[in-house]
């Protein structure tokens, strides 16, 4: 009897204890669904929250576009600066002797004769400035001088007649002077504008031609040296690529070439009209002007020699002769 009621308790016992782990296991998968149920709750959609050092920092994004503009001014600037560095090399060993240069034998003789025309007629306009200032200063110089022999006329009695004379030349001369000293400064005007317009631009288009001589010289030498070195698929590749940077460079050169022989046949054109017709116009300026005083002075002879002449009778007698 104590057999059976030992063994029905162990029974019991034991269906406590499994019943007891199924409701830890059943317990346990429910925790475990309410955490999973949180964490893919209905804000699973929802970014995550952004911690202040996150929220205070500064990102641009760039799109697509920017991007090809910016590639595009990389682009520029990179090949803006391997040129001139192939100029500035260039030019060095042109001046150090050490490299060549392409030469215009028609071009460049009429390029050093256009910077020494600049230079003779850039003086010629300082003598011609200095001329007519030294001219008006000498006519006011002139008509001060004929002032004072008018008052000295009006006060002499005795010499009125030679004051007066020589107050009106004076005069004349002055009033003559101003209008010579007029055209010069007009000659001058004339050809400091055909110095400082004319010549100047077709200087800007000289030194356009200079700049595109250089760039095609230095992509010349760069392919020479290419082809010089050895020749591999690489290699190859920049040669190609040379050889078409030389041909652009070349027409570029061809075409200022043209260009600035169009403008030095057009400049002198115009410097010989231009010259013509003012060196005319100071010519007769320069003519009337000694013409006019020498008729005036002439005519002023004439009209006044007999009361000039000693043995004329409208002479008084001198004081020794009367005593």
């Amino acid at each position: 009897m104590d057999l059976g009621t030992n063994m029905a308790g162990a029974e019991c016992r034991g269906t406590v204890k499994n019943l007891q782990d199924q409701e830890g296991n059943r317990n346990w998968n429910h925790n475990q669904g309410d955490l999973i149920s949180s964490q893919s709750g209905p804000g699973q959609n929802e970014a995550p929250p952004t911690s202040p050092q996150e929220a205070g920092s500064q990102l641009v994004v760039i799109p697509g576009n920017n991007k090809t503009a910016v590639g595009e001014k990389l682009a520029t600037v990179r090949k803006w600066t391997i040129t001139t560095y192939m100029c500035t090399r260039q030019t060095l060993s042109e001046r150090l002797g050490t490299g060549s240069r392409t030469v215009d034998l028609d071009l460049e003789p009429q390029l050093e004769d256009l910077s020494v025309d600049q230079q003779r007629y850039s003086h010629l306009t300082k003598l011609a400035d200095t001329l007519a200032n030294q001219m008006v200063k000498f006519s006011v110089t002139q008509k001060s001088l004929g002032d004072a022999l008018a008052e000295l006329s009006v006060k002499s009695p005795a010499l009125h007649v030679e004051f007066g004379v020589n107050a009106d030349v004076l005069h004349f001369l002055s009033k003559r002077g101003e209008e010579q000293a007029a055209a010069v400064g007009s000659f001058s005007a004339e050809i400091d504008t055909l110095v400082s317009r004319t010549i100047e631009d077709t200087m800007v288009n000289v030194k356009q031609y200079h700049s595109h001589r250089v760039e095609y010289d230095a992509y010349r030498c760069d392919l020479e040296e290419l082809n010089m070195g050895p020749r591999d698929v690489t290699s190859q590749t920049k040669l190609e690529q040379a050889e078409r940077n030389v041909q652009n460079q070349r027409r570029r050169y061809l075409k200022s070439r043209d260009d600035l022989s169009t403008k030095l046949r057009l400049l002198e054109e115009n410097k010989v009209k231009v010259l013509q017709r003012q060196l005319l116009l100071l010519q007769a300026a320069g003519a009337s002007h000694n013409l006019s005083c020498h008729q005036h002075l002439q005519d002023q002879l004439q009209e006044r020699s007999q009361q000039l002449d000693p043995s004329s009778a409208l002479n008084p007698l001198s004081w020794l002769e009367t005593s």
